[in-house]
């Protein structure tokens, strides 16, 4: 019922008063409704749970306000705030199926996004953080759990690795969680919603999603290879027109950091609990659309073929490709992630 929608007075006096309140699914860190207002229909969401309740707010607030600056809209509208409330209501889109190369649309788009930050913004959202030493070592484990040797020099390589993407430049605004339902496709172009994660960085980082696998996120999807390259240089095209300059070297660097991240296995609410890769070689599970495995297995095939030629990351090329082998060899029947969207 709209009663428990919070919509203090504040809201009211600048909106109206909401009526015919709708709940909408949302993770477990918020509430969403879609209400009618006087003027519009609009979509009113409550971040709740967890001590960090109040800092998602603000970055959502913050990132929401520096995407506004896109001339093509990529974020609904801040319609109204009310912070002691950790309340936004924003304007309502009509979202319709993606049609079958989504990706290339939402690619365009996601450089839109990351472009809209400036130098200047540096103190507004937070660094983008990368894969660290624990990372690294829980990789290592893991890769002696199943077995695999560990060329010499990897072990150097991966420090350099983590040392280049804690150094990496840029001040895109990243989304923080640019999922498969993150993304509104609308009649207008595609608009991107939930920004608890922003942050500031390369956005090279949130490229890498579409080769990686969706690596926050319950919607893994592999896209072919001719269809992957049409969104990688539909991403470079927008960059380019909106910032004037090429986007930089560095994708194969964040595609990596994304693969010693076991915290990418699990949804949001067990990250940062436990050593999630060194649960793989006693047991799988599901997340969304794919189990731990088929994540792993399909980002050590990825990572494996891009360091194939580098020489800074040619050892971990091997092991990537050693420590699939073995895994598909030990589960013969696990299966590739999925090619399309649900």
């Amino acid at each position: 019922m709209w009663l428990r929608v919070p919509f203090g007075d504040g809201l009211r006096a600048e909106l109206g008063s909401p009526r015919r309140a709708r709940r909408l699914g949302s993770s477990p860190r918020s509430r969403v409704w879609r209400v009618e207002l006087p003027e519009a229909t609009a979509v009113v969401k409550q971040i709740v749970g967890g001590p960090d309740a109040d800092e998602r707010y603000a970055r959502e607030v913050a990132a929401l306000r520096l995407a506004a600056r896109a001339e093509t809209p990529v974020v609904p509208m801040l319609l109204a705030t009310d912070p002691g409330e950790r309340v936004l209501v924003l304007e309502h889109l009509d979202h319709r199926r993606p049609a079958g190369d989504w990706i290339v649309d939402y690619a365009g788009a996601l450089a839109r996004l990351h472009a809209t930050a400036r130098p200047e913004d540096a103190e507004v959202l937070p660094r983008w953080q990368g894969p660290n030493q624990a990372d690294v070592d829980s990789f290592l484990r893991l890769a002696l759990a199943l077995e695999v040797p560990v060329p010499a020099g990897v072990s150097g390589e991966l420090d350099d690795l983590v040392n280049r993407l804690d150094q990496a430049s840029g001040h895109a605004l990243l989304h923080g969680d640019p999922c498969p339902g993150n993304d509104l496709h609308t009649p207008t172009g595609v608009r991107f919603i939930d920004f608890e994660q922003a942050s500031l960085g390369s956005g090279l980082m949130e490229l890498a999603y579409l080769r990686i696998g969706f690596p926050t996120c319950w919607c893994v999807t592999s896209a072919p290879g001719p269809l992957l390259e049409r969104a990688e240089s539909a991403y470079r095209d927008v960059w380019r027109t909106e910032t004037g300059s090429e986007t930089q070297d560095g994708l194969t660097d964040a595609c990596a950091g994304w693969l010693l991240r076991g915290d990418g296995l699990v949804e949001r609410a067990r990250r940062e609990s436990t050593d999630h890769l060194a649960r793989i070689p006693y047991r799988d599970w599901t997340w969304g659309t794919a189990t731990a495995r088929q994540r792993l297995a399909h980002r050590l095939g990825v990572v494996g073929q891009m360091t194939a030629d580098r020489a800074s990351l040619s050892g971990m090329s091997s092991l990537c490709t050693a420590m699939r082998q073995r895994m598909l060899a030990r589960w013969p029947t696990l299966q590739p992630v999925p090619t399309k969207r649900p």
